[in-house]
């Protein structure tokens, strides 16, 4: 297990500041420079293009699902993603200190890639599962590798602008991803959601490849011995896979017999959870277990929180789902402008504060949102709120990022960056479970089953929203405390 801190040590060492790639420091461009401005766009572009799918898919899965017969598996549709994976950003994290992550990454695409394919042309919902499932795989092996590119390929002063750009990537996808989606489905068919957009990523590798292969290939240092494979790190990883997949059937499931696949699931997932965060993730110690365990904290509440309020507009407020989706399109913009923000060099000295604010903003706009349960709000407090929770969230997300590379040796940047994505997804599948089984045992089960008649619903469940969004802004809370401990001393 790679680590910074010793197991009953309070503090990680001191930071790195050395960068950890060749890129060098007197190119006076930015991103887009000329040393750069290849690698940059290729990689903007990848972001782009895989941000696009994932807004896409949520659109067409309900048609694939009922045109294959399979509307029983649906759900793991989106768990077998999930769970193959946070197997793939541990395998990512050993292939990119031991090699580089070029392989990771091209192998990555084409996993993903093919995952797409596969789902596509499937002609039974297992072998669209299947399909979602290899994606996933890529998914993970991509999303580590180009933590690491940025780690290494650009010096640190860039560095927060290539992850603000990669942030604004998700804002034309957020809001034109599902309409789009919609449109070729309704046209086309879904399977060209699924088919299109490996041809799509063709162009982005040809740019982006041989810069990586220039400029951040090969070992962090081709002078010091390869690095032994670590086979503990990976049975951890299909620990936690596994555990993380057992724990979503179980999820799925609500019969006494279902506590059986939980237990087993908790038995893996937590000791493998523990193995693979860094030392003292768990409690909050300074520095890099800190800034880890943040990311899944302010990543799970918000996303726990965000699922259910399309669910509560049309269910509540009697909304149609196009204007329900539309109270939270003007968040990829806001998202955008707070990653824009802590990317200014002007804010770098106060990133530890910038973090705080941006929490407290996600648990404000977390706790605002349920007041449109109340009938005399009006609905457009909640675009307005989460608005701001998503400036928030472009803040701490981008900041945890900048922070993760800056903690971290460069032999230990994609251990690291595998860590800090697995505290996201992880966190988010905990937290989305929570906060399901509250909503369920409040009576939030009727509320999908409810008739949206004019001027109401059929049933109202309000408690089983607040016992959603409450905790959740408790929680983002107490990620403003963690945002304190940040900084080593």
């Amino acid at each position: 297990m790679t680590a910074l801190e010793p197991r009953d040590a309070e503090v990680t060492p001191p930071p790195f500041d050395i960068p950890a790639s060749p890129a060098p420091e007197q190119d006076t461009g930015g991103v887009l420079g000329r040393e750069h401005r290849a690698l940059s766009i290729g990689m903007v572009s990848v972001v782009l293009l895989i941000a696009f799918e994932a807004t896409a898919v949520g659109t067409a899965m309900p048609v694939a699902a009922r045109e294959l017969h399979g509307v029983a598996l649906y759900a793991f549709a989106f768990s077998a993603y999930f769970t193959t994976s946070l197997f793939g950003m541990v395998v990512a994290g050993q292939w990119s200190d031991r090699r580089g992550p070029l392989g990771a990454l091209a192998g990555g695409i084409v996993a993903f890639a093919a995952g797409l394919l596969l789902s596509g042309t499937a002609s039974a919902m297992w072998v669209f599962v299947i399909g979602r499932a290899v994606q996933g795989l890529g998914g993970g092996l991509v999303i580590v590798a180009l933590y690491v590119v940025v780690s290494r390929a650009y010096p640190q002063r860039l560095q927060p602008a290539i992850m603000a750009a990669f942030a604004a990537s998700w804002v034309i996808p957020s809001v034109v991803g599902p309409l789009a989606a919609g449109t070729v489905t309704e046209h086309l068919g879904w399977r060209w959601v699924f088919v299109g957009i490996p041809a799509l990523v063709v162009l982005p590798l040809a740019l982006a490849l041989p810069a990586i292969r220039r400029m951040a290939s090969g070992p962090a240092d081709p002078a010091a011995p390869m690095p032994a494979f670590d086979r503990r790190r990976i049975r951890l990883a299909l620990g936690i896979s596994l555990g993380a997949g057992l724990l979503q059937y179980a999820g799925q499931d609500l019969r006494p017999l279902s506590a059986l696949p939980a237990l087993a699931g908790a038995a893996l997932l937590v000791p493998s959870a523990l193995g693979l965060l860094p030392r003292g993730t768990y409690r909050a110690a300074r520095g890099l277990p800190s800034v880890v365990l943040l990311r899944g904290i302010a990543a799970g509440s918000f996303i726990a929180a965000e699922s259910f309020v399309p669910l509560m507009l049309v269910t509540q407020r009697g909304l149609s789902p196009t204007m329900a989706g539309m109270s939270l399109a003007a968040g990829g913009a806001t998202w955008a402008l707070g990653s824009y923000v802590q990317a200014r060099p002007r804010t770098e000295p106060y990133r530890e504060q910038l973090v705080v604010i941006g929490m407290v903003l996600v648990a404000a706009a977390i706790a605002t949102a349920p007041s449109v349960l109340i009938e005399a709000v009006p609905v457009w407090i909640v675009a307005v709120a989460w608005g701001f929770g998503c400036f928030g969230m472009g803040l701490v997300l981008g900041s945890t990022s900048v922070l993760l590379f800056k903690l971290s040796a460069p032999e230990e940047a994609g251990a690291n960056s595998a860590a800090l994505q697995i505290s996201d997804a992880l966190s988010n599948v905990l937290l989305l479970a929570a906060g399901g089984a509250a909503f369920a045992a409040l009576g939030g089960g009727a509320v999908g089953a409810a008739h949206v008649v004019a001027g109401g619903t059929a049933s109202s469940h309000p408690a089983a929203f607040a016992a959603v969004f409450l905790p959740m802004a408790g929680v983002a809370l107490a990620g403003a405390w963690v945002g304190t401990r940040l900084r080593v001393r």
